[in-house]
């Protein structure tokens, strides 16, 4: 069986590697949390001191970092340390799922392809609980090889696997998919809140829009409007799920890529510029549908 090192234990990353122990994989782990890399040795994985320690000798190497200049340093070194491209086999396949800008997944890929090792970005959809059931979607942008080797580790981990095309491509398709996220986010809340002010049930009023065409998934998964779904972040004080502040990371980089490709995005730029003024507001750290709040009547 494969000895996979997952670097990044955060509240996606742990859940992840946990899946993978319970594939009957040996996963060698680091973050640089101590007490996150003991919940995972207490499930069976095996902790290194360091990162490229994890790395050398795996057959295959996770990361789950913050963003692309984490990304870099850790797979090209900074100068005086080493990266994992100066420690990892040749026919080690590296996949990165950390949601990046492409062009970081893009330089990391061409310094692996000079040594002769396959890296995909494959970033991923469905949250912390998505990432603990191991129903996550992965987007992967690498070679066909690369995809192929994949398989078998991601499948431990989701249940869709998508090739969006060359390097970069999955962390493109990853934003285009986050910025019609947040959109719609935005779109349901305001119109729940309206539906609220005009003395509608927000339950009953969602239950219509689910089957007419207004219907979403954030609707039908992710109720904004607390006490309509009782297992969903709204309902539990926006705890938990998908915080602010990565979702404004996210809206920024779709913006970025959308300067790069001269792309109209005005309502992406407007749902990064709401979300901003929320996390503004001490919400950076709640779930991502707290943007409901907002299209809230000011408490007197």
């Amino acid at each position: 069986m494969s000895t996979v090192a997952f670097i990044g234990l955060g509240n996606m990353g742990g859940p992840m590697a946990a899946n993978l122990l319970k594939a009957g994989m040996t996963v060698r782990v680091f973050d640089l949390v101590p007490e996150a890399m003991q919940s995972l040795a207490d499930q069976g994985a095996l902790v290194s001191t360091t990162a490229c320690g994890a790395a050398a000798g795996a057959n295959v190497v996770i990361t789950m970092l913050p963003a692309g200049k984490h990304v870099k340093s850790l797979y090209l070194g900074n100068g005086t340390d080493k990266g994992l491209l100066d420690v990892v086999a040749g026919d080690t396949l590296l996949i990165d799922c950390s949601t990046i800008d492409a062009q970081s997944a893009q330089l990391v890929a061409a310094e692996a392809a000079k040594s002769g090792i396959e890296f995909m970005d494959a970033p991923v959809s469905g949250g912390t609980a998505g990432a603990a059931a191991g129903t996550l979607t992965f987007i992967c942008g690498g070679s066909d090889i690369a995809f192929e080797r994949a398989q078998i580790v991601l499948k431990a981990m989701g249940v869709n696997i998508f090739h969006a095309g060359g390097p970069g491509a999955g962390q493109v398709a990853k934003i285009c998919n986050n910025m019609l996220l947040s959109v719609l986010m935005v779109g349901t809340s305001e119109a729940l809140q309206m539906g609220i002010d005009h003395g509608l049930d927000p339950k009953v009023l969602s239950d219509i829009m689910k089957v007419s065409s207004g219907g979403n998934w954030t609707l039908e998964k992710y109720n904004p409007c607390p006490g309509v779904m009782e297992t969903v972040p709204s309902s539990k004080g926006y705890q938990g799920g998908f915080m602010v502040d990565l979702m404004v990371k996210d809206l920024g980089l779709s913006q970025e890529a959308a300067l790069l490709s001269n792309s109209s995005t005005p309502m992406g730029a407007l749902a990064r510029s709401l979300y901003v003024n929320h996390a503004r507001q001490g919400n950076g750290r709640r779930d991502f549908s707290s943007i409901f709040e907002q299209f809230a009547p000011l408490k007197k």
